[in-house]
This record gives C-alpha cells, sequence and structure tokens, in this order.
C-alpha cells in the first residue's frame, strides 16, 4: 500500500466516521498531492507524498501562528486540530544532534572543509534526511559545522 492509498483510506474512514477535521485537512492534503501529479505528469513516489505533506504541515504551523497573533481562538484551534491529524502521517523527525551526526559523516566523505564547499555536503545531506528534518535547520547545523 503507498503512502497516497494510505491518505485515501484515511479519508474514507474520515468521512465514514463524520470526523470533520480529519476529513478536512486529508481533503486538502490529497488535493495537494494530485495538483503535484497533475504537474509532473506521474504518479509521486511516497517520498515526494510526505515531502507534500511536510509543507501542509508549515503551511498550518504560519496560518496557526498568524491566528494566535490576530486573537483568532477558534480558527487557530481548528487549524491546530489539523496540524495535528496531518503531523501523526509524518516520520519521526530527527532532532539537531541526530542532524549533525549525519552532517559530519557527510564532510568527512566529501571532504569538505569550509563555508564555500557548504553546497557540495547539503547536496549529499539532504536526500538522506529529506522528510525527517528541516531544511532550514539542516542548512543551519551545516553551516555551523563547516564554519569551525
Amino acid at each position: 500500500m503507498t503512502f497516497k492509498e494510505r491518505l485515501q483510506g484515511d479519508l474514507k474512514n474520515a468521512i465514514r466516521s463524520q470526523d470533520d477535521t480529519s476529513k478536512r485537512a486529508l481533503r486538502l492534503a490529497l488535493a495537494a498531492v494530485k495538483n503535484k501529479e497533475i504537474d509532473v505528469g506521474r504518479d509521486l513516489t511516497d517520498t515526494e507524498v510526505v515531502v507534500i505533506l511536510q509543507k501542509e504541515v508549515k503551511t498550518r504551523q504560519e496560518t496557526l501562528q498568524e491566528l494566535t497573533q490576530v486573537e483568532r481562538p477558534e480558527m487557530a484551534a481548528a487549524q491546530r486540530a489539523e496540524l495535528d491529524v496531518l503531523t501523526g502521517y509524518l516520520p519521526k523527525q530527527l532532532d539537531r544532534n541526530e542532524i549533525a551526526e549525519l552532517a559530519r559523516k557527510v564532510i568527512v566523505q566529501t571532504g569538505a572543509e569550509g563555508p564555500g564547499q557548504m553546497g557540495l555536503v547539503m547536496g549529499k545531506l539532504m536526500p538522506e534526511v529529506q522528510g525527517q528534518a528541516d531544511g532550514k535547520v539542516v542548512s543551519q547545523v551545516v553551516r555551523e559545522l563547516l564554519s569551525g
């Protein structure tokens, strides 16, 4: 069973159980997956679906921050509930120490010695952490390690 099929099955279950929050979150996520499939002209891999889910999670986190700032608690609660639903589908996220450990290995493999070779390290590291870490955090860790 592919990741997309799992999402579709869970959407059917949410519809049957009348779980409006899960239904709304999964429909939006599956719509984003479908749009990407149309753009690339093929079915997406599980890794690509996870990347889309991460974008959906990030969007909801940003919306939640904005709603909190403008004091819209009822809308913020709805966003938080959708965020919880989608977060449950993401793989375990690596912490900063785990990212640093992987980055050190890649730095040794590539022989990178300074910030000028950050692109080389990131190019090798990102496929390894795809779906398990935020790119900004990975970039910060690599920059710190290469800067000494």
